[in-house]
């Protein structure tokens, strides 16, 4: 082939960008979006992909996974993790810090870095954790360093010696520093405020959730509604106000995480409306489900925070188009068929959730409750610009890396739990109807899925941290 100027190009595509949608060419070059033109008269490429009836999304971003990695991987490891991130049409996951070890000082940065590089199929971003007293001298460093974001588990203990959180805390547990009061989380949030960082919270009351509990289990209650009153509204609201109140004294840039009430997300919109930098964000499982699921569904769909009502429901979707909520992620956390084949209040909470992602959100655009720009929106721009990695990801922007998640509005299938892509295959959808379907994946400028097929190897997906993304600044 002679004249060739481009490694590949994307033709008679429909680009989501923005809020706009265009016709158009990408050209790629060295992995990097080198040229876009609305017809394809820029010269010939090694490859062609022809997008013609697609929607050509900047590549979607998944910001809340648990890869379990390393730790109890007999549950997910990252190179399944990662390898069902590219067949969901996601090309950028923000990896949890609460791994064993968990990611709490530079050594352990980097030593996940070099743990995650060789399974990953695709880029990859890394959360610090927050543990109070015990890695307070970190929190410059691992921001010097690159994390993409801190993480505080609101309400949770944590193992003196592991730093592995506690999740069914007593008091009077062995080794096991209580859960945080006040004052130590105040002091954590001043120090990730002096960063500049994102400190984002899971936000449960644990002091409401002990008492309430207490009263469940005197009336002997173990329907899926006396879950839900072991962790109501209440536990989330009072946590995310006391979060409001301190970053608004702190000047914080609070994130509240997988928020599942119409209480909390109501909070964060007045404190948005009175001008303070407060986001939130939610997940499919709180807003294509309701406790009037759980019949069906089963334990499948224990999380923590658990879904709640259809009132619940009903406010995130609005808050989700109102954009009050940034963005949409799937808290992916799997466990084993054994582990969630139990007793409500024994097993553990999480599922599966990053291959899904995508998949579910572009269904709500067939039903015609939200548009393709939204999940461009929710998916991908409001993710990379909250963590500092826009427009490196999240834009169709030239000299940016080319990531894109090329989407069939017009196919349709059922999400069926033993195609997923995981370890585990515990999921809330299974036999779930989905309209619109990511068919490629593509990551710096290479077809990591196509047409639901893993292609490429693990071990091509890069570190991506905000530092990295300041030589992009200026394009934006």
């Amino acid at each position: 082939m002679t004249n060739v100027q481009w490694d590949t190009k994307i033709i008679d595509g429909l680009l989501v960008e923005n809020g706009r949608i265009v016709k158009g060419t990408i050209y790629i070059k060295n992995g990097e979006i080198a040229a876009i033109a609305q017809e394809d008269t820029l010269g010939e490429a090694k490859e062609v992909i022809d997008a013609k009836g697609l929607h050509v999304l900047p590549g979607l971003i998944d910001t809340h996974v648990h890869s379990r990695d390393p730790g109890p991987t007999y549950k997910e490891d990252f190179y399944y993790s990662s390898q069902a991130a590219a067949a969901g049409g996601i090309t950028t996951i923000l990896e949890m810090p609460n791994t064993t070890p968990p990611v709490s000082d530079v050594e352990s940065f980097d030593n996940q870095v070099a743990n995650l590089s060789g399974k990953a199929h695709v880029d990859f971003g890394l959360w610090g954790i927050c543990v109070g007293d015990l890695n307070k001298k970190d929190i410059a460093p691992l921001h010097e360093r690159g994390v993409i974001g801190f993480k505080f588990f609101w309400g949770y203990a944590v193992h003196a010696k592991t730093f592995q959180l506690m999740y069914n805390y007593k008091p009077g547990m062995e080794d096991v520093i209580p859960p945080f009061d006040d004052g130590e989380v105040y002091s954590m949030m001043k120090e990730v405020s002096k960063t500049g960082n994102l400190f984002a919270v899971h936000a449960e009351n644990n002091h409401l959730i002990q008492a309430f509990t207490r009263e469940v289990e005197a009336r002997q209650g173990t329907s899926y509604d006396d879950l839900i009153q072991s962790r109501p509204e209440l536990v989330e609201v009072t946590t995310v106000q006391s979060g409001i109140a301190m970053a608004k004294d702190l000047g914080t840039r609070l994130h509240i995480l997988h928020v599942s009430s119409a209480g909390g997300v109501d909070a964060v919109k007045e404190a948005q409306e009175a001008g303070y930098p407060i986001t939130v964000e939610t997940c499919p499982h709180y807003l294509f489900l309701s406790d009037k699921d759980y019949d069906h569904v089963g334990p499948q769909m224990k999380v923590y925070p658990p879904v709640k009502y259809e009132k619940d429901q009903k406010r995130l979707w609005e808050r989700v188009k109102d954009g009050t909520i940034s963005h949409v992620c799937s808290d992916h956390a799997p466990h084993t068929e054994e582990e969630k084949d139990g007793e409500l209040w024994s097993i553990p909470a999480g599922m599966c959730g990053v291959e899904s992602l995508a998949p579910l959100l572009l269904t709500a655009v067939h039903d015609n409750r939200l548009l393709i720009t939204d999940i461009a929106r929710l998916l991908a721009e409001e993710p990379a610009k909250l963590h500092g990695i826009y427009p490196q990801k999240g834009s169709l922007q030239v000299g940016t890396d080319a990531d894109f998640t090329l989407v069939d509005l017009q196919k349709s299938g059922t999400l069926k739990r033993e195609e997923l892509h995981s370890k585990s295959k515990v999921t809330a959808y299974d036999g779930f109807p989905l309209h619109g379907v990511p068919v490629r994946t593509i990551v710096r400028g290479k077809t990591v899925m196509k047409d639901g097929a893993i292609e490429g190897e693990a071990g091509y997906g890069q570190l991506v941290t905000p530092a990295s993304s300041r030589k992009e600044a200026a394009l934006s």
